[in-house]
């Protein structure tokens, strides 16, 4: 990946807001999470593709990974994000080696860099630009087919995942945690 800025190692939290700092209820990003499945709904990917994703190490989930059968995988609004950006990479022909390379960069950037990033691709090598000069620069150079802009990404799942249960890594509750289908449909059984 060609680095046009600087890394940072810092992680921010990532939502609602995150240049105060806040996550999910005012939680840390790091303890509140998404399953698998929750996951796959927002990003638009299968399970299949999620699972393979979390075993060979693309994006593997920063608050809990899967410890035997049965056990669920808990992703981080971050990690989410991460995994949104895969996508639309492999929807645009970027190769898995590439996108790989993409990904541990991105995943050593705090949110505050994430967010002031625009990825580009010319399908071989992705790019990075985080100021309009260098977006000029790069398409200038003959490079950059496609791009993606992570802020845009990252209001897109801040839109949706509002409407998707949370869970506390430490086992504690999650006030207001929209409730799903698959539980309504069991809770309209338990009751008839």
């Amino acid at each position: 990946m060609d680095d046009r800025t600087s890394v940072s190692p810092e992680q921010g939290e990532l939502f609602p807001d995150p240049l105060l700092g806040e996550g999910l209820d005012g939680l840390p990003d790091q303890l509140v999470g998404f399953r698998g499945p929750t996951a796959c709904q927002v990003v638009g990917i299968t399970y299949r593709q999620l699972d393979y994703w979390a075993r060979t190490g693309l994006v593997v989930p920063s608050i809990r990974g899967a410890a035997g059968s049965g056990s669920q995988r808990l992703y981080s609004f971050k990690d989410v994000l991460v995994l949104k950006v895969v996508k639309r990479l492999l929807d645009a022909g970027v190769s898995l080696q590439n996108i790989r390379v993409a990904v541990e960069h991105l995943r050593r950037r705090g949110i505050r860099d994430l967010a002031g990033i625009t990825l580009f691709s010319d399908g071989t090598t992705v790019y990075e630009c985080s100021s309009p000069e260098e977006v000029v620069d790069l398409l200038r150079g003959g490079q950059g087919v496609f791009g993606i802009a992570v802020s845009g990404a990252m209001r897109e799942i801040s839109g949706s995942i509002k409407d998707f249960p949370m869970e506390r890594a430490d086992g504690g509750t999650v006030d207001e945690a929209p409730e799903d289908e698959l539980s309504k449909r069991r809770a309209r059984r338990a009751i008839s």
